[in-house]
């Protein structure tokens, strides 16, 4: 009885393969990965001590996408839609996402299998003296081949795997990074919005303060020419006005200034910072805590979470890096057709096929094998004490910000308090002077008291919408779960 060819060969295959693959195994169990184990370790949020640095009362919601539009001020709703939109700085960012995702698509494309086609001809003369058969020797003859290879790696040990994850891992972050720097240039808008409230504020003060000196000077010239002042009284408020005009030009070009800013902010030209009109935030909510810090600010800080990622991705390739010194074992296939001259070219006789299995395994490399690993590992402690950094710092940054809030609202209590008391005595000072009961450098000294006061409240009042915005960015902007 007469076997068919398959059949025969199964059985003599069978050992050669189990053979084949004890000896890889054991090849493999001889790889050499004497290297230093990753060193460090990633802190968790409530482990470290937190203190009273948190404490503000009642808890508050987690802020959302539109954060600044508790400021209620619908000029800095359009600023903020223009810079998220037209900013370079933030296109960049994006650019940088996309880079990430192809490169992670090329990874992803490594464990596939793989398709070729290829085809050629070729036009030869053959020797007459060499290995070409007559009737080809020393005649012309064309040479056409057509081959699809179809090849794949099977990916044993799982490098190919580890490495896509890795570069998931660098795309996250990535994103991350973006939802950052767009944090960042809301933030930037925002304070630098709110310093031009301060300096229109500011700049009335300084007129207003103006015109209550011009309305003394005239005054104590009409006593003068009364004989009821001197030169000396004339002088001594002369003097105060140029370096308060002085003090409103200063502020109107830091006014310009700002305005420019924030057209650069949003991708524009200078020119569209002439349209920008006074601001009028209103902030109607207090600035609190939510509840479950610092545990959920690792969820919810963009730059906590792109530090995660890459350490994620740092110690996918260490696996990577293990997996290397593992045999890889490929498999190739391939069919075509091959011919002298056109005539038979798509014969079936013409066809040709072939399988070949393929194994690699690194023995002597010098120690490259082993130096990837150790980079590797380094790079993964390096990605960890950034990420401990950065946790650090957020959490620094919540509990900064929350002392100046804390501070600003003493603060405001008290200028307040120092502002009705600066007005009280501009007031009993501008009466005694009009009654001739004091000379005119009393009622001016009160009023660059009552000027210093109010200047005093501005500031308190600018430093709370600005702790507003620091806050809101100390706790991620929005950015969270999902």
């Amino acid at each position: 009885m007469k076997l068919a060819p398959s059949k025969l060969a199964l059985p003599k295959l069978a050992p050669l393969a189990a053979a084949a693959a004890a000896a890889l195994l054991a090849l493999a169990g001889c790889a050499d990965m004497g290297h230093r184990a990753p060193q460090s370790h990633m802190l968790a949020a409530n482990d470290l001590a937190a203190g009273t640095a948190f404490d503000t009362g009642a808890p508050a919601a987690w802020p959302g996408d539109a954060w600044w539009q508790a400021f209620g001020d619908p000029q800095l709703d359009r600023l903020m839609a223009a810079a998220l939109a037209g900013n370079p700085g933030l296109k960049v960012a994006h650019a940088r996402v996309r880079h990430a995702e192809a490169l992670a698509g090329i990874a992803e494309a490594a464990g596939r299998p793989r398709i070729d086609a290829n085809a050629a001809t070729t036009r030869e003369r053959f020797s007459e003296r060499g290995t070409a058969p007559p009737p080809l020797a020393d005649n012309w003859a064309w040479y056409n081949a057509a081959t699809l290879t179809g090849s794949y790696d099977l990916d044993v040990w799982g490098r190919h795997h580890d490495m896509l994850a890795a570069a998931v891992g660098d795309s996250r972050a990535a994103a991350a990074d973006e939802r950052m720097a767009q944090l960042s240039l809301q933030t930037a808008v925002m304070r630098t919005y709110i310093q031009l409230w301060y300096r229109h504020a500011l700049r009335d003060s300084v007129a207003d303060s103006l015109a209550q000196r011009q309305k003394i000077l005239d005054i104590v010239r009409r006593r003068q020419k009364a004989g009821l002042a001197s030169a000396i009284d004339v002088a001594t408020i002369e003097t105060t006005l140029p370096a308060g005009r002085r003090e409103h030009e200063e502020i109107g070009e830091s006014i310009a200034v700002l305005r420019y800013q924030l057209a650069a902010l949003t991708g524009q030209g200078p020119g569209a910072g002439a349209t920008i009109v006074r601001p009028a935030p209103a902030l109607r909510t207090v600035a609190a805590l939510p509840s479950v810090l610092p545990a959920e600010l690792v969820g919810r800080r963009p730059d906590i979470a792109a530090m995660r990622w890459r350490v994620e991705a740092a110690a996918r390739r260490i696996d990577g890096a293990r997996a290397a010194f593992y045999p890889n074992l490929n498999l190739v296939a391939f069919a075509g057709l091959q011919a002298f001259g056109f005539s038979r070219f798509f014969d079936a006789s013409s066809r040709t096929l072939g399988f070949t299995p393929a194994v690699s395994l690194p023995v002597f490399e010098g120690g490259r094998l082993r130096s990837q690993l150790d980079a590797e590992t380094a790079a993964y402690d390096l990605a960890v004490e950034q990420y401990n950094a950065t946790l650090v710092q957020a959490l620094a940054d919540v509990a900064n910000v929350v002392a100046k809030i804390q501070s600003a609202d003493a603060q405001q209590h008290l200028a307040e308090r120092a502002l009705a008391t600066a007005e009280r005595a501009r007031s009993l000072a501008d009466r005694a002077y009009r009654a001739g009961m004091t000379d005119a450098v009393g009622t001016m000294r009160a009023q660059l008291i009552l000027l210093s006061e109010e200047d005093q409240l501005l500031r308190v009042e600018s430093a709370r919408l600005d702790n507003y915005a620091t806050l809101m960015t100390a706790l991620g902007g929005g950015f969270g779960p999902g």
